[in-house]
């Protein structure tokens, strides 16, 4: 039987294919890319996974006649383990076996608030175009005051959180879309925001009141200020540290934290900044604690945390494909992160997150504007190239949703793979987001 894994974000187009599989001849190792039957009619949390345990397969017989696999070449494991693995594998946490299951009951949320987006994305970008400017200048002169020994003042870092998660419950896809087309030179502050972003539309999707969304927003902002602290070398080289440079380097949580409570931040906000790093079976740090010790905004924290940090790009690291970075937490869930919480993320965002450059099975290339929480694999698309890769003049909007209904699944036109953030000729912030019908563009919208 082949071994499957998953393909790296360079060499997505080489050595994969897919195949029929019967449920009874399913092996633990397999990646499970289709189903037989609409996703939302079975219980599997998302539109792809690992095979990981016998439990697994007997899930799959009881549902499904037949799945379909990825099965990669020889050849496309090499290239795998070269590349994106060592990374990924680096950044699992070091203290305690991380393959430890933790089972813990299903995260309750009291007086969960229902969140109806009130604001169209033109509307919401148009509002909020500046927002990640003035984040990115907030966290930069805290930062600044830190290095130069001075008592930072917080308050732009909390207004900015304020007008963030303001955004965020107005509509929840703005701040996304312009995180993804915004610039950005240092990797600290761009993580930071980022970070911040992705925490804001999860805790929307869990119904976390405009409060704790705040908090939350701000202690994702402000989680990295210790690393003012230490040497720029232990920084920058996080995943290259050996075993006693690793030591120094974690201790930026706790300088932090100290330094936000001399500063009088609230306890909410220091919780999350210091528990960013715990992991569900207690193998992260400064603390080592695990499971429900671990306050929920942390949890949520840490979890976006390590998402943006596999599909970041930084130089000397080959990042992860969105949808790859989605396999490693569903393979780390209930180890380093609470199995439900994985799972609401992975809702709450999608395989291919907004922003996601793809490439169909035609061959055009667009970027994803959004999707549905039923229908993970089928995302709307702003297509910026025809078949041959050749730039249009005018996007188009592609809702494979949509286009596919009715048609056999061997016929339908799919995702299939993940691009680089910086492929030639696709620059989503050139064309229309809202649609060609639209006369306005990023561009224009934010003087730009």
């Amino acid at each position: 039987m082949d071994v499957v894994r998953e393909r790296p974000a360079q060499g997505w187009k080489v050595g994969v294919s897919r195949r029929k599989v019967y449920t009874q001849d399913l092996e633990v190792g397999m990646f499970v890319s289709d189903l037989d039957k609409p996703w939302h009619r079975t219980p599997f949390p998302i539109q792809g996974f690992y095979i990981r345990s016998q439990d697994d397969i007997r899930a799959l017989i009881s549902h499904c006649r037949w799945v379909m696999v990825d099965v990669a070449e020889e050849r496309d494991s090499l290239e795998y383990d070269q590349s994106g693995a060592p990374t990924f594998a680096r950044r699992t946490s070091r203290k305690a076996n991380p393959g430890e299951v933790v089972q813990l009951p299903p995260i309750q949320i009291k007086n969960p608030v229902r969140h109806e987006t009130r604001r169209s994305l033109k509307r919401e970008l148009r509002a909020s175009s500046s927002l990640l400017v003035s984040a990115e200048d907030a966290v930069r002169k805290v930062v600044g005051s830190l290095r130069n020994d001075m008592v930072p003042d917080l308050r732009p870092v909390s207004k900015v959180a304020r007008q963030m998660t303001a955004s965020v419950l107005r509509n929840p896809d703005a701040l996304l879309w312009l995180a993804r087309v915004r610039s950005h030179d240092d990797y600290t502050y761009r993580h930071s925001l980022k970070t911040a972003v992705w925490a804001l539309v999860l805790g929307r999707h869990l119904g976390l009141d405009e409060q704790l969304l705040t908090i939350l927003a701000t202690g994702c902002l402000l989680a990295h200020i210790g690393k003012a602290e230490l040497p720029r070398e232990l920084v920058f080289n996080e995943y290259q540290l050996d075993a006693e440079q690793y030591q120094a380097f974690r201790t930026y949580v706790e300088r932090g934290v100290r330094r936000l409570e001399e500063a009088g931040v609230p306890r909410g906000v220091v919780a999350v900044v210091r528990g960013h790093r715990e992991r569900h079976n207690g193998s992260g740090f400064p603390a080592g604690v695990r499971g429900d010790r671990i306050p929920l905004l942390a949890k949520i924290a840490g979890l976006v945390d390590y998402y943006e940090g596999l599909i970041a790009p930084r130089e000397g690291y080959q990042p992860l494909s969105p949808a790859q970075a989605v396999s490693q937490l569903f393979e780390l869930r209930n180890v380093e992160f609470q199995e439900d919480l994985v799972e609401q993320f992975i809702q709450s965002v999608g395989i291919y997150p907004i922003g996601t450059l793809v490439q169909l099975t035609n061959g055009q290339r667009g970027v994803v504007v959004s999707h549905s929480p039923k229908r993970r694999l089928m995302p709307k698309v702003m297509l910026m190239t025809d078949s041959n890769q050749q730039p249009l003049k005018l996007a188009k909007m592609l809702n494979l949703a949509t286009c596919n209904e009715g048609r056999p699944l061997d016929q339908s036109l799919r995702v299939e793979g993940c691009l680089p953030n910086d492929t030639d000729g696709l620059d989503p912030s050139r064309y229309d987001v809202t649609g060609a019908e639209s006369r306005w563009n990023l561009r224009r919208l934010v003087g730009a």
